[in-house]
């Protein structure tokens, strides 16, 4: 059973190991010292002394995970808006729960994709898995179904590293899939060792299974099922998880990871040199037999034509390296489409005034509205496919992750008092400027409250409402 569970995708195999490193490379700091030998380059026929004492000085300036985080931060700026429409009051209800605790965790869905979008920058890919409690029985109608809680969904992120194995059809959809997860805990108070639990579960169309495997001590038990049912997918014969992509051309982490090894590389063997630099060799010019010990403690006796003086290098190749770092960083900077963010050479060069400035940000503009778009177009497949699987009439509508710039309340009234002096004749047009401006106002506003104002603008009964 181990050796089935444990059975590893080819394409996972080619991979892991370039994941494993641009998690480090994104994350940085301790984790990336921990794992130091998979990015410090051992030197040819370099003692292993030295390389442990370099890899024990190992840092690393993290302008992958700074650019990462930035796209990140400026997409959710301000807080998307998810407006679920339905004539029923309880499917109404669920979905602004739903999108205030989206994993029974109290995590907002704009969070959990926040953390969804963050790793798919980092592996290219990411997964969110959708679920249902499991109960006992069959719900003889929706309305037990709502009362037991079986009707709940929920979300949990899956990474890349955790989905190991599995098989898609024709049309890319999984037929079935494996995901493997692993903890360590301390199971009593008393105990002096930990637990190491793994923990494999099996999807396909209709159910999943799951087994379970703990080690203690060095000795581990074989695999055993722990659990197994019908999942909350197989009305829809799905395997329940969601994948999120980029293209080559937006996975940052790839197109700039070998740039970062290279700065952590040659930033090291700079810092390395610079710090043996600090304790000089004694050179000693002379015919004679040299057998004297050197030291703070210690004194020399020189000939008439001997010569005493200390190495110390000319620094030319320190300049080189230096230039260079700084160009790598301009080029991390550059390859992530944030030329503007950098501080080299290559960036001072660049126009600073402002119709300069909106220039050479508008190829960023268009990378964020890229991921913009995809981000809604995915939570909107995701909420969808909730809703099919809840049986679920909803008319759902995905708003924001298109504000890149602040911009106050008083400049988006001035912008739409500006387009009504236009007469353009269009009821839609209205209802839509009048959303806007009510989201800029409530964007800290639960989605609940939002959901609720945006209802009265779209039924044109906001004076009514307002008057009762």
């Amino acid at each position: 059973m181990i050796d089935f569970l444990d059975t590893e995708h080819p394409r996972y195999r080619d991979r892991k190991e370039m994941w494993e490193q641009y998690w480090d490379l994104y994350v940085g700091g301790e984790q990336l010292r921990r794992n130091a030998t998979r990015h410090l380059v051992k030197r040819q026929k370099e003692p292993a002394d030295v390389y442990g004492e370099r890899l024990a000085r190992v840092f690393y300036e993290n302008y992958l995970g700074s650019c990462i985080d930035w796209y990140a931060a400026t997409l959710f700026r301000t807080r998307p808006t998810l407006e679920c429409r339905t004539n029923t009051r309880s499917a109404a209800a669920f979905y602004d729960e739903f999108v205030a605790n989206c994993d029974c965790r109290n995590t907002s869905i704009f969070e959990l994709l926040r953390h969804t979008f963050v790793e798919t920058l980092v592996f290219g890919e990411s997964y969110v898995r959708i679920d249902f409690p499991g109960i006992n029985g069959d719900a003889a109608s929706r309305a037990e179904e709502d009362a037991t809680g079986a009707s709940r969904a929920y979300l949990a992120p899956c990474s890349p590293l955790e989905l190991v194995n599995w098989s898609r059809d024709d049309s890319g959809e999984f037929e079935w899939a494996v995901v493997r997860s692993t903890r360590e805990f301390q199971p009593r108070p008393e105990s002096t060792q930990s637990v190491r639990e793994t923990r494999w579960t099996h999807f396909d169309r209709n159910s999943y299974r799951v087994y379970v495997r703990r080690e203690e001590g060095g000795e581990a038990d074989d695999a055993r099922l722990v659990s197994e049912g019908r999942h909350g997918l197989a009305r829809l014969g799905r395997v329940p998880l969601m994948r999120m992509s980029v293209s080559d051309g937006l996975w940052l982490a790839n197109k700039a990871g070998l740039l970062a090894k290279e700065h952590l590389n040659k930033s090291n063997a700079l810092s390395w040199a610079l710090h043996m630099g600090l304790f000089a060799m004694p050179v000693v010019y002379s015919e004679r037999d040299w057998q004297q010990m050197v030291g703070e403690a210690y004194y020399i006796q020189l000939g008439p034509d001997d010569r005493f003086g200390w190495t110390e290098p000319e620094g030319k190749v320190f300049q080189i390296a230096a230039d260079n770092l700084d160009r790598l960083k301009d080029e991390i900077y550059r390859v992530c489409y944030l030329m503007t963010q950098a501080g080299g050479r290559e960036a001072r060069n660049l126009g600073q005034s402002g119709v300069a400035k909106r220039r050479d940000f508008a190829v960023t503009h268009e990378v964020l509205r890229s991921y913009g778009s995809m981000l809604r177009d995915f939570v909107g497949k995701l909420v969808k496919t909730v809703a099919s699987a809840r049986d679920d009439q909803v008319d759902l509508e995905v708003s924001g992750l298109d504000q890149f710039e602040h911009t106050d309340l008083r400049e988006e009234i001035q912008t739409a008092n500006e387009l009504r002096k236009l007469g353009l004749n269009s009821p839609r047009l209205t209802k839509e400027i009048r959303k806007r401006i009510a989201l800029k106002y409530l964007d800290t506003a639960s989605q609940s409250t939002k959901n609720a104002v945006l209802g009265e603008i779209e039924c044109g009964d906001m004076g009514g409402k307002a008057n009762g």
